[in-house]
């Protein structure tokens, strides 16, 4: 079957719409369709599977012979060089089978590899079999193989399923793309992004509208740019290759330091499927200059995005360590810190985990007056998919009692999401006068050589969702649920005293935050210092600023609501 130029033209415009109508449609999300997704995809493999068999038996049914590795030794050894260059197209037989592991974070390990053997497998081998056994009576139809081997009756509804099939497996490595992009925000790898949930029942299915678009627009140009599908294949393998080297490279670390397997069985892993790959890689190479220049340049563009983001928000937080106020300095102030103590609760955000924050001190040195109860925030994402909502928050005192400060750490997996109807506010306080009950129950055990060790403890979680302060029609139920044992115990007169300052104090951070609850955040901006070289000026005073100011603000990231915010803005020197 020929393809006149009109129809080309006409066929390239096909393309541009569709990738366009994908594009505009995902914000929706798949949840709509995705009963759609295993049809499709069963209906396409069913359709190539059954071609190749036709193919093998009309054409050519010695072509089983090809399974043996003997012809591809042979193949390699009469072909010579010509042959090596060859395996870069040959390595586009398996570009499309990974997309399978993309889903990899909504499938387990497990399902996929069973689909894997037991239907994707023979499909394609059934498949290729049968475009070679279509190649060897056709040597002149080698560069439209594939539609040419289709029966001309049946050529229409296969590229039709073929063009469902096309989107679905898009819409794979998409969503894969907005998972890795959604882990290497929260890594600090990549500059913020909105993240929106398309689903309310399946965790996974997140959109990010600034990604989409960006995706769009290479696609399209990449299609109406290159318009051959062969520089398009060279890009596509060299980009494949390369990943499934990387892979091989991590995994051999990872059965050395998760599996802690013996590091010669490592070594041996690695020279065995990396000496395959580094020959599929070395082919593709050759290609470079026919397309193969397309992921390269790519992949350094956002490799030097990427590196830029965390190299200036990793100088911005050592700034933060460096210039943070000393705790002598607080303890000094007295109680009320040298200012004007005000009514509610004061959330001062921070990337430190320990100590007092410099926004902190720069805002009480413009405006000496804070609230009654101050919490210092730390938002930090941990080396964990997920972290459950009971260990969600890690609560510490700041300093003597009389002072009323506390630290709060709120740690998010790499995968958690923060939801907007996320109630933060009464967990936090939930969570804090939870804490406070503990500590004067655990300090009323402890002997007098005992208490210097309690205070160097690690911070303590607390489930801070279902605690009855959150609501305060509740005030007059003082004892937890986690304290219901202590209750039980006849209390002497100092144990009463202990629950009546008990009392009073949980008492004043439930009226501290009915006043209101203020969110304070540290709006900075990074700068090179005078002295550093040209190259780090132009990455941090232009690169790192432009992806600053175009990027998700911490207050909308942290869900934190407008009318109760106050920025103080800062210059890092970096």
């Amino acid at each position: 079957m020929a393809y006149s130029p009109l129809q080309y033209q006409s066929f390239q415009q096909f393309q541009g719409s569709k990738l366009k109508s994908l594009d505009s449609m995902r914000h929706h999300g798949t949840n709509r369709v995705a009963f759609l997704f295993a049809p499709i995809v069963t209906a396409w493999l069913l359709c190539i599977s059954s071609i190749g068999i036709y193919n093998i038996f009309r054409w050519n049914r010695h072509v089983f012979c090809a399974i043996s590795p003997i012809y591809m030794l042979k193949f390699l050894k009469n072909t010579g060089t010509e042959g090596w260059v060859s395996l870069g197209g040959v390595v586009l037989s398996i570009t499309g089978v990974e997309t399978m592991f993309a889903d990899l974070g909504h499938f387990s390990s497990s399902s996929i590899k069973v689909a894997f053997t037991c239907v994707v497998y023979p499909c394609l081998i059934l498949a290729y079999m049968g475009e070679a056994a279509f190649l060897s009576r056709h040597h002149e139809d080698i560069q439209r193989s594939f539609y040419k081997a289709i029966p001309e009756s049946v050529f229409w509804p296969v590229f039709i399923v073929a063009t469902f099939a096309a989107v679905v497996g898009s819409q794979a490595v998409i969503s894969a793309t907005f998972s890795m992009i959604s882990q290497c925000c929260a890594l600090n790898c990549f500059p913020r992004v909105k993240i929106v949930h398309t689903s309310s029942k399946i965790y996974g299915q997140i959109y990010i509208p600034e990604v989409n678009w960006m995706l769009m627009c290479l696609c399209l140009a990449v299609t109406i740019g290159l318009r051959d599908t062969n520089m398009m294949g060279h890009a596509y393998g060299l980009a494949v290759t390369t990943v499934m080297f990387v892979t091989t490279c991590l995994m051999a670390l990872v059965m050395i330091i998760v599996w802690k397997k013996k590091i010669i069985i490592a070594v041996a892993f690695l020279l065995f499927f990396g000496s395959i790959e580094v020959l599929y890689i070395s082919a593709s190479v050759y290609k470079v200059p026919e397309g193969g220049w397309i992921p390269l340049v790519l992949s350094l563009i956002f490799m030097v995005v990427m590196y830029i983001w965390n190299y200036g928000t990793m100088k911005k937080h050592q700034f933060d360590v460096e210039n943070k106020v000393s705790m002598n300095r607080i303890v000094s102030l007295g109680p009320s810190l040298g200012m004007v103590r005000v009514p509610g609760i004061g959330l001062v955000y921070s990337n430190l985990a320990i100590g007092v924050p410099a926004v902190f001190g720069h805002f009480v040195t413009n405006l000496p007056a804070f609230h009654q109860v101050l919490v210092f925030v730390c938002v930090k994402s941990v080396q964990v998919p997920h972290v459950s909502e009971n260990e969600r928050l890690l609560i510490s005192r700041v300093g003597p009692k009389e002072y009323g400060m506390f630290r709060c750490i709120v740690r998010y997996g790499y995968k958690d999401l923060q939801q907007e109807n996320y109630d933060f506010e009464n967990r936090l306080v939930s969570g804090i006068v939870q804490f406070v009950e503990t500590e004067e129950e655990s300090a009323s055990k402890l002997t007098s050589e005992s208490f210097g060790e309690f205070e160097n403890t690690a911070f303590k979680g607390f489930v801070a969702s279902e605690h009855p302060y959150t609501n305060s029609r509740h005030k007059e139920k003082m004892v937890p649920s986690s304290c219901d044992i202590q209750a039980e115990v006849a209390k002497t007169g100092s144990e009463r005293l202990e629950n009546t300052q008990l009392k009073h104090e949980s008492l004043q951070i439930l009226k501290a935050k009915e006043s209101g609850v203020a969110y304070i955040l540290g709006h900075s901006h990074a700068k090179a210092k005078k002295s550093s070289s040209i190259i780090k000026k132009i990455a941090i005073n232009v690169v790192y600023t432009f992806l600053s100011k175009n990027s998700r603000e911490p207050d909308v990231i942290l869900n934190v609501p407008h009318t109760s915010l106050l920025e103080v803005g800062m210059i890092y020197y970096v």
